[in-house]
This record gives C-alpha cells, sequence and structure tokens, in this order.
C-alpha cells in the first residue's frame, strides 16, 4: 500500500539533494514520479530544485498538482514535493487523499520548525497526518546531531522577526538545541541565551 512521508531536517540536512536523488531513482527504473515544490521558495527560479551539491532539476508546483485530476495523477508512479514546510494543510490533505484513494506513494521534503523552534503549518498537518516520518540528520558546529535552524546576521543570532525568510548560508545555521538556547554560531562565540526558556513560572502564592 501506498504511504505519506514526511522527511525533515535542519537547514543543510540535504533533503533537497535526497528528494532530487529519489526522483532519479525512479526514473533509472522506468518508473514516473512527479517531482514538485511550493512555490514560496523562488531563490532558484519558480520552477527549479537545486540542491547545494549542485543537483538541480525542473519541477512543477505543488498548487498545480492539487489542481490535477485523478486520472491524470494516475499517470505518476509517486510524487516527491521539496519545501513541504509551506503548503497549506489543505494541501497536505489532498496528498493524503492521493495516497488514500489513488495509492501513489506521496514523498514530502521540508523543515519542521522555524527559526524560533516553531511548526511551519505544512510541517504540522504532516506531523499529524503522515504515516512514516523520519529524519534526514545534520551536525551542529560541535559535532552532536542539529535539529534547529538558527537565523542570524552579523550581530548574531536573530530570535525575533516574520516567520519566512528566505535564505541559505548567509541567513541559517543549524544548531544543536544546546547551543541554539545558548546562541552561539561557534565555539568563540559567547551568545545571546533565549530567555525563559526551560523556566516554569512560579506561582504567585497571594493570589488564594
Amino acid at each position: 500500500m501506498a504511504k505519506l512521508y514526511f522527511y525533515y531536517g535542519a537547514m543543510g540536512s540535504s533533503k533537497s539533494a535526497n528528494a532530487l536523488m529519489v526522483e532519479y531513482n525512479y526514473r533509472e527504473r522506468g518508473q514516473n514520479a512527479l517531482l514538485a515544490k511550493t512555490s514560496v521558495d523562488q531563490r532558484d527560479g519558480e520552477r527549479i530544485i537545486r540542491s547545494r551539491i549542485g543537483l538541480q532539476k525542473e519541477c512543477v508546483l505543488l498548487s498545480e498538482v492539487c489542481q490535477m485530476s485523478d486520472q491524470d495523477l494516475q499517470a505518476y508512479d509517486a510524487i516527491i514535493v521539496d519545501e513541504i514546510q509551506f503548503a497549506s494543510p489543505e494541501e497536505i490533505d489532498f496528498l493524503a487523499r492521493v495516497v488514500d484513494e489513488l495509492n501513489i506513494p506521496v514523498l514530502c521534503y521540508g523543515l519542521r520548525t522555524d527559526f524560533q523552534l516553531h511548526f511551519f503549518p505544512g510541517s504540522r498537518r504532516l506531523m499529524e497526518v503522515a504515516d512514516e516520518i523520519k529524519e534526514v540528520k545534520t551536525v551542529c558546529w560541535c559535532g552532536k546531531k542539529a535539529t534547529c535552524n538558527a537565523r542570524y546576521n552579523k550581530n548574531g543570532i536573530v530570535r525575533t522577526g516574520e516567520q519566512i525568510l528566505l535564505g541559505a548560508n548567509d541567513e541559517y545555521v543549524a544548531l544543536c538545541r544546546k547551543h541554539f538556547i545558548e546562541g552561539r554560531l561557534s565555539a568563540d562565540d559567547p551568545g545571546h541565551k533565549l530567555e525563559g526558556f526551560g523556566q516554569i513560572p512560579k506561582e504567585d502564592k497571594d493570589q488564594e
């Protein structure tokens, strides 16, 4: 039976490269995989998926996939979607229906959380409904597994701002939770600690 897969990882974990390699593997075996991405990230072109290691391929937009008829979709052996964190919950539910009713596997690649450790809407919905959830791993500068996407500028880690700010290595770096909380971008960085994290407010004894 087909499944809905969510492959998530921090920035720089080769998610796009994995998506492109999976599409290539389908094609090499004579099968037809539909490659798509969400339309928000157009840094490499509206219809291009490009990885940091130089792999790239033309794709369609997820919004276009969601407008396709069941008959058109049945021409594909799989659907592969990159940058899935930017999808709407409704688009995720559409992909789940494709899996359940058309028996077509859907493989989604993207971030789980933003620079404040909050879910993206698409990622949250996938965590709720995906059949299989797998992590694409990368490492922090300290060597531990990186799970956090830190936004930064010349002054260090950025803690506030809009959820979506497109960027690559010039804007984001993957950190382990410890160094994300401490705000340390390197061993020499004194850091800028995330205030209040892990602290439970004490009860006000004056309020009876």
